[in-house]
């Protein structure tokens, strides 16, 4: 089993990672949930994280999360 670091927020709903993950689509996940020190990353105002999205972007995180309606929760 890989296993990787991420640091990411909560925003009520899904995490969020901070910097760019390298997963596949619909690639199971394990989350161990570690209080994290205070850093740069548990700094950030939610505004500075967020921008404007092209719609080619738009388009593409759209197509995404459609794929996401195939997963099997069953497989889970």
């Amino acid at each position: 089993m890989n296993m990787d670091a991420i640091q990411a927020y909560y925003d009520g709903s899904v995490f969020v990672p901070v910097s760019p993950v390298k997963v596949k689509l619909n690639q199971p996940a394990l989350i161990t949930i570690i209080e994290a020190e205070k850093s740069k990353a548990n700094r950030y105002n939610h505004i500075e994280l967020f921008g404007k999205l092209s719609a080619d972007s738009y388009l593409e995180i759209a197509e995404a999360l459609k794929e996401t309606e195939k997963v099997d929760i069953n497989e889970w």
